[in-house]
């Protein structure tokens, strides 16, 4: 049995943030679950063997899960990146687009380069947002920009990332949005963590 594919199944049950697999040999030995309060526990330990059974045909002892209960507000200062710094440098005609991320105190560098046109400045940022994140990520998985936009909802403006993760050869399509308050590259920033940040901490080297 793969880990990485009953985690990121388990990551699908609604309520659930992240999940860790642990294989000792051929068993499984721990499996830990970080998870939204307004579920009991117990609950969340039942829906975890079920969608394993039915997904997987795997069935888990219910005394080697843990569960822990955060508010989503503990989730993002504790255990997903947050932004330190957007930079933007033009030589030329190339840019660079510097993104500078924090993750449990350790600050995270990723860089793009491309053309200095307008049309381009937003897909850099995200793709200098994922180049940090990587720096942080076991190696098997892959992501990268899909596609990037801003346009106005309403009255207000957004920007919105795709993002496509591969893990073991498993694609998914993951989607972020921001609204655009003064700075444009900080809601790009934004909106690509949001469309990842659920994959983000079980996906940690």
């Amino acid at each position: 049995m793969k880990p990485t594919a009953l985690e990121d199944t388990l990551r699908r049950i609604p309520g659930i943030e992240a999940v860790r697999v642990v294989i000792r040999g051929q068993d499984l030995a721990e499996v830990h679950i970080l998870a939204q309060p307004g579920k009991a526990a117990k609950q969340v330990v039942r829906d975890v063997q079920s969608v394993a059974l039915a997904g997987h045909g795997v069935e888990i002892d219910r005394r080697i899960v843990s569960v822990v209960q955060m508010e989503s507000a503990d989730l993002v200062a504790g255990d997903r990146p947050v932004i330190q710094d957007v930079a933007e440098e033009i030589d030329g005609s190339r840019m660079k687009m510097t993104v500078t991320l924090e993750w449990h105190e350790v600050r995270l560098t990723g860089t793009a380069t491309g053309p200095a046109a307008s049309s381009t400045r937003l897909r850099l940022v995200a793709e200098a947002t994922i180049s940090a994140l990587e720096q942080a990520l076991n190696q098997e998985a892959a992501f990268a920009i899909n596609a990037v936009d801003n346009p106005t909802v309403g009255t207000r403006e957004v920007a919105i990332a795709q993002v496509v993760l591969v893990v073991e050869q498993r694609e998914r399509l993951l989607v972020g949005s921001s609204i655009v308050d003064a700075d444009p590259a900080k809601a790009m920033v934004r909106a690509v963590l949001d469309a990842v940040n659920r994959q983000v901490p079980a996906l940690r080297r």
